[in-house]
């Protein structure tokens, strides 16, 4: 008996010394990180000097956060972005796709280069009553994660047309055509896409994190 107590003892430690392994190895810290344009997420390598006037950038925006204030594009300069998109009725995906990013904010406390943007695909429910509500919930920082609603047809618009967040790529659909995605996406300072992440994988979202950092080096 004594034996086999043993030996499920030390098959469970393997098991999650294999675990954490896999966890610790699947960070990949680089000097640089590529550019993404179009959406099959193809990544591109530019040096600083040789990157391309086409290059492409999230377009300029208006939005407003839980608190009431205007968030566009002019409110990312200087600043690195993880934006992502989901709804405070949400019971599957959105409270993982929250967790992890709190897990982004808590890594990021101390660098203010850093803000993340949570885009509402029900807006005409999430208002900015509702949104605060959901902040307190999840622990968004007020001027650090902004969590925003607006005219649908803009959020759906800019989702996919810019950062070709949705499933079903390729398939003609406007804003009646429900938005799904567990995407983090994030921007450099000069609001082009560096790198996306699955956001509900624990081992993804330390890749991010450790991505940020690569990129605030830049």
């Amino acid at each position: 008996m004594n034996k086999l107590v043993y030996a499920f003892v030390w098959t469970a430690f393997l098991f999650f010394a294999c675990m954490q392994s896999e966890k610790q190895e699947a960070v990949l810290v680089t000097d640089g990180l590529p550019y993404y344009q179009d959406p099959s997420f193809t990544p591109f390598w530019f040096a600083k000097q040789q990157l391309p006037d086409t290059l492409h950038r999230i377009p300029a925006f208006d939005f407003l956060n839980q608190d009431g204030v205007t968030i566009t594009r002019d409110s990312l300069e200087g600043k690195i972005a993880v934006v992502d998109f989901f709804f405070t009725k949400c019971p599957g995906i959105c409270p993982k796709l929250a967790k992890h990013m709190r897990m982004v904010l808590d890594s990021c406390q101390n660098n203010q280069q850093v803000i993340l943007l949570s885009h509402s695909v029900t807006p005409e429910y999430d208002t900015g009553k509702v949104l605060q509500e959901y902040a307190q919930r999840v622990g968004a920082v007020a001027g650090q994660w902004h969590l925003l609603t607006g005219d649908k047809k803009a959020i759906y618009t800019i989702a996919r047309k810019s950062y070709f967040a949705d499933e079903d790529l390729g398939l003609q659909k406007n804003e009646n055509d429900f938005l799904h995605t567990e995407n983090l996406i994030l921007l450099d300072r000069q609001q082009h896409i560096r790198g996306v992440y699955k956001g509900t994988n624990w081992a993804e979202v330390q890749q991010l994190i450790a991505d940020i950092k690569t990129l605030s080096k830049e």
